[in-house]
């Protein structure tokens, strides 16, 4: 991958991630709290889709990226073409699947299942296009496509419904259609920039890489996909079945303002990704070893920064808004699974690593262990304390935590590579101690005066430290240039 080219895309992914962003949080923060009901019944048919989608994928996309540095330019198309036959005939059945559990069951919400598949169809698609974009170095646009077009059409869904233009039913009935359209645009923009063809004899693919070694990763990397989505959605169906919709829909707007901090882990990820494969191919570990801790770091920092500014602001912030009432219940799930994110962060692409390495079986392992440890924690929470949903953001947590853990520790055993150096430390250092000193500064009287004094101070301590202290060699590249453009 070149290096510009990587540049340009990590920066056009996040930019375009913080304007999703920066919509979702103007939503919840004026829009979604006023019905917060529709929002958790929302967030339901959401988790469902998620947990649909990666079964019609079954691995496909996961192994598109595995494979393709082994193949030429025409088996590179073969295989997007036996991906693309895959998800049809997958989706096809869990179309049947799921039209017998409702035909069977006798659930009251039986019908969310319907909004739920054409989503996950969508994201089954999109998710599959993104990983050929993303070999073309092409992932801008359909982040675009995927990050805001739902992002506006669920706060117009929202207020016409509160404006009673609409009811609940058209109101889902809009937020499904709303993935349909990113599908079919993903679909215009990818077969616009790559040409698969429509030869769908597989034979001279499977001839040149192992029919046996392609189903057995991709049977893993569904489930660990599969695995992976159940533990991290666990909690919105928890919720809504155990608790009520209100409250999933209060945890999440707690959600959707922490994700903000890992929108430049989920770029940097994806276009790494490609990296990783192929040093894990071409056995080039101390390389991989560099790029681990400097991604780590960077990744560490960013996070660091923005958890530091919602930790010292997010009170002052949410008392300057309107639907403060309605918000504040969020703030204690913000901050924990806001630091769950970070922790994630500073673990660097250990997950990658795992995926495209030959031990790719582990993230099952790991997964289930995931999995126990979230619904374990999850009904301890919520059956056994008065927590309600901040339990069951512990939950999270404490489940995220030991799942990165036990990776990073079967990283360094089998591969010698850790994310961590002396600089690492000195920085998580100087996070703290700024974050300690500058929260128990004075407040003034007034909400605004504090958000911008303390988070401001918060930026100018951390960020000048860091430099002086030159422990990103990215951000010191990064200033060094900006300064160079202000003296000029």
């Amino acid at each position: 991958m070149d290096k510009k080219a990587s540049v340009k895309q990590i920066f056009l992914y996040s930019l375009i991630n913080y304007l999703g962003t920066a919509i979702g949080i103007v939503s919840t923060v004026l829009i979604y709290p006023k019905d917060k009901e529709l929002l958790g019944t929302i967030r339901y048919i959401d988790n469902i889709s998620q947990l649909l989608f990666p079964i019609m994928v079954l691995g496909a996309s996961h192994a598109l990226i595995k494979f393709y540095p082994a193949l030429d330019e025409h088996k590179r198309r073969q295989l997007f073409n036996y991906s693309i036959l895959s998800i049809c005939v997958i989706s096809v059945m869990v179309l049947a699947g799921v039209m017998l559990y409702t035909g069977i069951s006798n659930d009251k919400n039986d019908y969310l299942f319907y909004f739920a598949f054409p989503i996950a169809v969508s994201l089954a698609f999109v998710e599959l296009f993104r990983k050929q974009a993303q070999d073309l170095q092409k992932l801008a646009v359909p982040t675009l496509y995927e990050k805001i077009i739902p992002k506006i059409a669920l706060p117009l869904v929202f207020l016409m419904f509160l404006n009673h233009v609409i009811g609940a039913v058209e109101s889902m009935l809009y937020y499904t259609i709303c993935y349909i359209v990113v599908f079919v645009l993903t679909a215009i923009y990818l077969f616009k920039h790559f040409k698969p063809g429509f030869n769908y004899r597989f034979k001279t693919l499977f001839g040149e890489i192992s029919r046996r070694d392609y189903f057995r990763y991709s049977l893993y990397a569904f489930a660990g996909s599969l695995g992976s989505l159940l533990a991290f959605r666990i909690d919105g169906i928890v919720i809504f079945n155990l608790i009520s919709e209100e409250a999933n829909g209060t945890f999440t707007i707690g959600v959707s303002l922490a994700s903000v901090l890992q929108i430049p882990a989920v770029g940097m990820f994806a276009l790494y990704a490609p990296i990783v494969s192929k040093h894990l191919k071409l056995g080039n570990f101390d390389e991989l070893n560099t790029k681990y801790k400097e991604v780590a770091k960077l990744l560490f920092f960013i996070g660091a920064v923005l958890f530091s500014c919602i930790v010292l602001g997010i009170d002052d912030l949410f008392h300057l808004m309107p639907t403060y009432d309605k918000i504040k219940d969020s703030i204690p799930i913000v901050l924990i699974l806001g630091f769950s994110v970070l922790i994630n962060m500073a673990t660097g692409f250990n997950g990658e690593i795992i995926t495209y390495s030959k031990y790719y079986r582990f993230n099952l392992i790991t997964i289930l262990l995931l999995i126990f440890l979230n619904v374990s924690l999850n009904l301890y929470f919520i059956y056994y304390t008065n927590l309600g949903i901040v339990g069951v953001a512990y939950a999270s947590f404490l489940s995220m935590t030991l799942f990165n853990i036990s990776k990073l520790v079967f990283i360094h055993k089998k591969f010698g590579l850790l994310p961590f150096d002396a600089n690492f430390g000195k920085l998580a250092l100087v996070f703290i101690a700024s974050g300690v000193a500058i929260y128990f500064l004075p407040n003034s009287e007034s909400h605004f005066i504090n958000l911008v004094y303390k988070t401001g101070l918060s930026l100018a301590i951390n960020i000048t430290a860091i430099y002086k202290l030159r422990l990103i060699f990215q951000v010191n590249q990064w200033i060094d240039k900006a300064l160079k453009v202000i003296r000029k």
